[in-house]
């Protein structure tokens, strides 16, 4: 079966360019100028993997894909024309799947794109059980990805509700950043231990604007498992 890529770029050679490649490598293609183009047609066409340029007028790669991401769970591959560490963690950070840097090999992009598809088609099914998870005053309802603390809704990103469901589906085991990042991308996947202390960091912010301040528990030197979840600090 065909898969279907969006291209958002604002450079319509790049977008000619990849979309050729991709076409010969078997993929339907459809292209968006700028990011909020680029953001609707994600929405509307639901495509299987989405290329985002991180420059881009009226809405940055960056911002299409924090939107995208609190909304579904799409690959995303960045496109960006600095070869910046910063870029690049937190462009994975935000929840893509892999960059590539300007300039570059259409061959390199397609393989990229075919890597990404294989893998996220071969992750396995979610561990978790599909009914709602309570620990303490905490509830996660995997089926309508919703989270609420004593009962108040508290807003994650797909990963940040997946990396939570994790814990909280064996909460007397502690991860470590690599158990995590297998669970959320499948094994071999290449991202930094920052960016899981990134998750983490977020995950406890929002949950700390409701007076939750032992959601999540920090092993030293070993990882993290889900805390008291009881409304005060552990």
């Amino acid at each position: 079966m065909s898969r279907t890529i969006l291209i958002v770029d604002d450079d319509p050679h790049i977008r000619e360019l990849l979309a050729f490649a991709l076409a010969k490598a078997g993929m339907t293609t459809h292209q968006a100028g700028d990011g909020e183009e680029g953001l609707a047609k994600a929405l509307s066409l639901k495509p299987d993997l989405a290329i985002l340029d991180i420059n881009m007028p009226r809405m940055d790669g960056l911002e299409v894909c924090r939107r995208l991401r609190a909304q579904s769970e799409l690959p995303v591959l960045f496109l960006s024309s600095r070869d910046d560490e910063i870029d690049r963690v937190l462009g994975l950070e935000m929840g893509a799947d892999d960059y590539v840097v300007k300039p570059f090999s259409p061959r390199e992009v397609v393989a990229r794109v075919g890597a990404i598809l294989k893998r996220v088609g071969a992750r396995p099914a979610q561990a978790v059980p599909a009914s709602v998870l309570a620990r303490g005053l905490l509830n996660l309802d995997p089926e309508g990805w919703q989270t609420q603390w004593a009962g108040e809704p508290v807003g994650l990103t797909a990963k940040e509700f997946q990396l939570l469901q994790i814990l909280a589906a064996t909460p007397s085991k502690v991860f470590s950043r690599d158990e995590i990042i297998d669970r959320l991308h499948g094994p071999g996947f290449a991202i930094t231990d920052r960016t899981i202390d990134s998750h983490i960091r977020h995950i406890r912010q929002k949950f700390s604007v409701v007076g939750a301040e032992d959601v999540i528990e920090t092993r030293a030197g070993i990882g993290y498992r889900i805390g008291a979840c009881a409304g005060k600090a552990a």
